[in-house]
C-alpha cells in the first residue's frame, strides 16, 4: 500500500496568511472608515436638496411651508393641525418620512434663524446638538 503526501497548507501557512491580512487591515480600515463618515455628510447635503425641492412645490400648492409644529410629516401625510393645507396633493410631496443616514429623522424649523425660510438639519452621528468630526450638526445653510 502506498501513502500519498497529503496536499494542504501547513499551520505555518496559514498563520502567515492570516498575519499578512491583519496587516494589510490595519493599514486600510482607517482609510475606509474615514469615507464612511465622509459619504454619510454626502448623503445628509443631497437629502437636503430633495427635501427643500418638496417643501418648494408644497410651498407652491399651499402657498406657504408646513409649520414647525407639522414638520416634515407634512410631506408625507396631510397635516391635521393649523394650518390645514388647501391644496395638499392626493400623493403627498415625498413617499416617506424623511430620515438622517444615523437612523433619525431630519429636524424641521419654519420660520429658520437669520431670516432664512425654513431650516433643516440634523445632529450628526452622535444625534446631539454641537460637536465635531462626524458628530458635528450638519445643516442646509452649512456651505461645504
Amino acid at each position: 500500500m502506498k501513502y500519498s503526501k497529503s496536499k494542504g497548507f501547513s499551520l505555518i501557512e496559514v498563520i502567515v496568511v492570516l498575519v499578512i491580512i491583519t496587516l494589510l487591515a490595519s493599514i486600510i480600515a482607517p482609510n475606509i472608515l474615514g469615507r464612511a463618515d465622509d459619504a454619510r455628510v454626502g448623503k445628509a447635503r443631497a437629502d437636503f436638496a430633495a427635501i427643500e425641492a418638496a417643501l418648494s412645490m408644497y410651498r407652491l400648492d399651499n402657498y406657504n411651508y408646513p409649520s414647525s409644529e407639522q414638520g416634515l410629516r407634512a410631506l408625507v401625510e396631510k397635516p391635521t393641525m393649523q394650518p390645514v393645507p388647501a391644496n395638499w396633493r392626493a400623493d403627498g410631496y415625498l413617499s416617506e418620512q424623511p430620515i438622517d443616514p444615523w437612523g433619525r429623522p431630519y429636524l424641521y424649523l419654519h420660520p429658520g434663524r437669520d431670516g432664512r425660510p425654513f431650516d433643516l438639519f440634523t445632529y450628526g452621528a452622535d444625534g446631539v446638538q454641537g460637536g465635531e468630526g462626524p458628530d458635528a450638526d450638519i445643516g442646509n445653510w452649512m456651505t461645504e
